[in-house]
């Protein structure tokens, strides 16, 4: 499912960018480039490290800058190099496995000692369809994420982000866009090819509603007693239905329907970008608006900031100034609501020889800090 490359001169969307751009004079000319302030061949004017750059990058204010990491087996290597590149926060993974404290604690000192500090992390127990759909059993593993969220508070990392879309089917190939390898959805091919009913019966939105609905009842009141805060993912690829399962938050309403369920200063929203774009005018809500709406509220907790080539029914993932979306300008709605949270790339395209996506992980990163500075001086 490979597709043709864009030419040379082909018309490129509104609002949208190109790596070529970036590369030419440096990221922070890149950023100046995707905020429409330097005229294409013009030379980055070089500031001085005290001059034009807004609020300082480690304000606590600030967005912070993050990348995520296996807290499990990250090597000391690796946070070096994240220090290096002058990123300062990390997102712990832990995977399905149990979490102790103690686990979380290790990990979140070993970061210490390589200058970085954790803002958020997950467990995935809660991914259990068990627990999503309300099968037996889901008390197991309820209690498991329970614990996990009493640890965090324990440890003083104050986000726990989570999703909650059973019966989803994440892609339809891995293959090569603008010459890397990245994931790929196709809609079409999905219903045509790969489509099946996942669980014995299927399962409606009301159905997924009462789940969610428990897990909330259940795991909110800690995490209110714990001082964490919960961050929910959109579904993603955002089909509305999947595998026999109805999803519930791949649309603006669906979102402010749990806002209104959870009531609670502690229930939030890590704001996926790259999903929201693959949503289109479908979600009810473009990108910008949905970030001056719950940003107004302070209900944005966490970003995955990510691009894509198009909406659905067809799309790739891509680096972050080589899709559609203006990520200038996602950066600045951002910046304008005082967003403060922890913000990083995710789903990193695979660069030729990139062990361990450094490379990539970098360059997403590079854009990121170079995107953030021009907000910063424009917004303030």
């Amino acid at each position: 499912m490979t597709k043709r490359k864009m030419s040379e001169g082909e018309p490129v969307l509104p609002g949208s960018t190109r790596r070529r751009d970036v590369l030419k004079v440096g990221l922070l000319a890149g950023a100046a480039r995707l905020a429409g302030t330097l005229p294409a061949g013009a030379r980055a004017e070089v500031r001085s490290p005290d001059r034009g750059r807004g609020i300082a990058e480690d304000d606590p204010s600030n967005i912070k800058v993050q990348r995520e990491i296996d807290a499990r087996r990250v090597t000391d290597d690796e946070l070096l190099f994240l220090h290096q590149i002058g990123i300062r926060w990390v997102r712990l993974q832990f995977g399905s496995e149990d979490a102790p404290f103690e686990l979380i604690r290790a990990a979140q000192e070993r970061c210490t000692r390589h200058g970085l500090r954790v803002y958020s992390a997950v467990q995935t127990s809660y991914q259990s369809p068990a627990l999503q759909l309300g099968l037996p059993g889901r008390d197991k593993d309820l209690e498991t994420y329970i614990e996990f969220v009493r640890s965090l508070g324990r440890a003083g990392i104050p986000v726990a982000s989570y999703d909650f879309q059973p019966g989803g089917t994440y892609l339809t190939a891995t293959s090569e866009y603008h010459d890397y390898t990245t994931r790929e959805f196709d809609l079409d091919f999905f219903r045509a090819n790969m489509e099946k009913q996942r669980f014995d019966r299927e399962f409606s939105a009301d159905d997924v509603w009462a789940g969610y609905t428990y897990f909330l009842k259940a795991v909110l009141p800690v995490a209110v007693e714990s001082g964490v805060k919960l961050a929910l993912h959109p579904d993603d690829p955002p089909v509305a239905r999947m595998n026999g399962v109805t999803r519930i938050f791949n649309t603006y309403e669906g979102f402010r329907r749990a806002e209104k369920l959870a009531a609670s200063p502690n229930w939030g929203i890590l704001f996926c970008v790259g999903t929201w774009g693959e949503a289109g005018a479908g979600a009810g809500k473009s990108v910008i608006d949905m970030i001056h709406d719950f940003g107004s509220r302070n209900r944005i907790l966490e970003v995955h900031f990510r691009n894509v080539s198009s909406t659905l029914p067809h799309f790739h993932e891509t680096l972050p100034d080589d899709g559609y979306m203006d990520m200038y300008g996602v950066m600045k709605a951002l910046r304008e609501v005082r967003f403060n949270g922890g913000l990083g790339p995710d789903h990193i395209p695979a660069l030729a020889g990139d062990e361990g996506r450094r490379a990539g992980a970098a360059y997403s990163l590079g854009c990121i800090k170079s995107l953030l500075r021009r907000a910063n001086q424009e917004v303030g």
